[in-house]
């Protein structure tokens, strides 16, 4: 691997290095105004939730590389300490992009961008009317991390009200992951979508308990068939199948496998955990299982 020490490479580089690694990272559309209640509007992607309770979101306007000047959105926070931090999704990717240019303070970039200002209900600042989520927010502490470019300042706000687009929920008034369509953040110019293509689904084991890795058997562990994902699928199963169920699966189930290499027990092995690796990709855990325990059965 490239061992990289931080410190001795420059900023640019490890700016590189960092966005390129981390990501991709969720984007900030934040809207501030200034002491004359001018508006800005500008993207930022060092930005995530960090609690429901209260509802916190920080992001950081970083100093600039090149000047080591801080960004116009950090300097509005500090006079007004209110800001929308609206989400980005596909439809208005180019037009945040477009916002995120140098202007002067004293540019409107909602002018520039042709994105369209709605009045907030309870801060001043104005949310964007074509973000799919809008959150009023106060800012309750900025942490400056550092007086040289690249240095982050950490703006850290409290939640007051969201504003969900209503074509983005389920039945349930929940948002649908499959209609947000966020955007987010890697590394140079690139940027992904989460859009059906790209999101996948794994059910959290919030109450129960897998028998990880460490109580598979080991003819399962050094498979040369499966994968770390594959095992990590498998390690999530709570107990694993009797014998009278595996059994039962192999004489039904798996037949016609176990005559085709009857005379050949190597092949057999590597033949079931291919069909154990088909039952995961469906999401069968139970018949992976059996699968892997008939070849001793």
């Amino acid at each position: 691997m490239l061992s990289i020490d931080l410190s001795k490479i420059g900023v640019p580089k490890a700016h590189h290095y960092l966005l390129s690694a981390v990501g991709p990272r969720p984007i900030c559309f934040a809207s501030t105004i200034d002491e004359k209640g001018r508006s800005n509007l500008a993207p930022f992607s060092f930005f995530n939730v960090f609690s429901s309770n209260p509802p916190i979101a920080v992001f950081s306007p970083s100093r600039s590389g090149r000047t080591g000047q801080n960004k116009d959105t950090f300097n509005n926070v500090q006079k007004v300490k209110q800001v929308v931090i609206n989400l980005v999704n596909y439809k208005m990717v180019e037009q945040m992009s477009l916002a995120s240019s140098p202007y002067p303070p004293e540019t409107d970039e909602f002018v520039k961008s042709g994105l369209t200002p709605l009045k907030s209900e309870l801060i001043k600042p104005f949310r964007v009317k074509e973000a799919p989520v809008q959150m009023e927010c106060e800012v309750i502490e900025i942490k400056e991390l550092g007086q040289s470019g690249g240095a982050g300042n950490l703006v850290i706000c409290k939640i007051l009200k969201m504003h969900i687009s209503k074509e983005l929920l389920n039945n349930e008034k929940m948002i649908d992951q499959e209609k947000i369509d966020l955007v987010a953040r890697m590394g140079g110019d690139w940027y992904c979508r989460t859009d059906s293509n790209s999101m996948f689904e794994i059910k959290k084991p919030i109450s129960t308990k897998g028998i990880g890795f460490d109580e598979m058997p080991n003819e399962v562990l050094n498979s040369t068939i499966l994968s770390g994902n594959d095992l990590g699928k498998l390690g999530g199963i709570e107990a694993l199948p009797d014998e009278t169920d595996v059994n039962e699966f192999r004489l039904i189930e798996l037949s016609e496998l176990f005559l085709e290499f009857e005379d050949n027990a190597k092949a057999l092995e590597i033949a079931l955990h291919k069909k154990a690796k088909y039952f995961l990709s469906k999401n069968q855990l139970k018949a992976a299982w059996k699968t892997l325990l008939s070849f001793n059965n």
